[in-house]
């Protein structure tokens, strides 16, 4: 498994895309323009399945997007305990990161997860000292890098 700052990261030609990928990407843009209100709708409109999106979502972005924005997005697997979310909140918010979009599962057997973007726009630390800082908190398990955009 990779550790954090071995990713590589390429820019390539739209050609060159798959299929799957190009129909994730107007899909995007049929959210972003207001044209399609929903996944759903966006993903039924340029003929791809909801997973397929999902599955490149976060991985595959036009340019200009990851250039105007640093977007990061963690996968936090913690113990299920009262105020641990505001707990990372706080971790979040003292780091100058601006939450996007959080999403925590139900909890099973005492340990939950959460998946966070992040605009580390105005970060005031490096990305693993970043990492290093939410995984400091003692009910949490792991916190995985699932992708970021211009870092």
């Amino acid at each position: 498994m990779k550790q954090l700052g071995e990713d590589q990261f390429y820019l390539v030609r739209e050609d060159v895309l798959t299929e799957s990928m190009q129909k994730m990407l107007e899909a995007k843009r049929l959210l972003v323009s207001g044209e399609a209100t929903t996944i759903q709708e966006a993903t039924a409109r340029v003929g791809l399945s909801r997973s397929a999106f999902y599955k490149y979502k976060d991985a595959v972005y036009p340019f200009e997007a990851i250039a105007r924005e640093r977007v990061l997005t963690v996968f936090i697997q913690l113990e299920d305990l009262k105020g641990s979310l505001a707990v990372l909140m706080e971790l979040i918010s003292s780091s100058h990161c601006n939450v996007l979009t959080i999403h925590q599962t139900i909890p099973v057997q005492g340990r939950a997860n959460i998946t966070l973007s992040l605009d580390v726009t105005e970060m005031n630390l490096s990305m693993e000292a970043f990492i290093h800082k939410l995984n400091g908190p003692s009910f949490v398990d792991s916190v995985h890098l699932v992708s970021s955009g211009a870092l």
